[in-house]
């Protein structure tokens, strides 16, 4: 890999095909092939990074895939691979709070912009999650309303609610694996 490439490769998944993308320094993207296109995301990442996208095989990816695989399955509730983050300070402040929001837990848009030092920015945070390019991975799902309506995500309401009841099927134990 040479640091002018984002290196990417496909993913099947139970909620469909995604892009798994990662520079020099680690993972930077877990797309939905569907959100917007995969020309639409490679124009996106290739301005955000400044980089060229490439198919290809990394180590970061094979990282990601196998630890998206284990979340999958229900075996794995965290994540612990290297990320490459770009974005603005506000942007990056959001997205560690994602990070920070365990799994099986739902925070609202307005928690975590009090979290970050500004409680009038829930919108503000909102754009800040759907600019989150590496889903599942920073958990933008996982930030809902305050009176616990679901509310915006880039691959569609209904992978956001599958994504939240596939957690609380693996903390409640009644998890069914996806890929035996």
């Amino acid at each position: 890999m040479t640091s002018e490439q984002v290196i990417c490769t496909d993913m099947e998944t139970p909620i469909g095909m995604m892009i798994v993308g990662s520079t020099d320094k680690g993972c930077c993207l877990l797309e939905f092939h569907d959100r917007g296109g995969v020309e639409k995301i490679r124009l996106a990442i290739e301005k955000r990074y400044r980089k060229n996208m490439v198919a290809g095989k990394c180590s970061f990816n094979d990282m990601a895939v196998e630890q998206l695989s284990g979340y999958f399955a229900g075996t794995r509730t965290d994540f612990d691979l290297p990320l490459d983050i770009v974005g603005t300070p506000f942007e990056k402040s959001v997205w560690q709070e994602l990070l920070a929001t365990s799994f099986g837990k739902t925070r609202s848009y307005g928690e975590v912009a009090a979290a970050v030092g500004n409680p009038q920015a829930s919108r503000a945070v909102g754009r800040a999650n759907g600019a989150n390019r590496i889903s599942i991975i920073v958990p933008c799902h996982r930030i809902i309303e305050a009176n616990g309506n679901l509310r915006g995500y880039g691959g569609g309401l209904w992978r956001k609610r599958w994504l939240l009841d596939h957690e609380q099927k693996v903390l409640s134990g009644t998890a069914v694996s996806l890929f035996e």
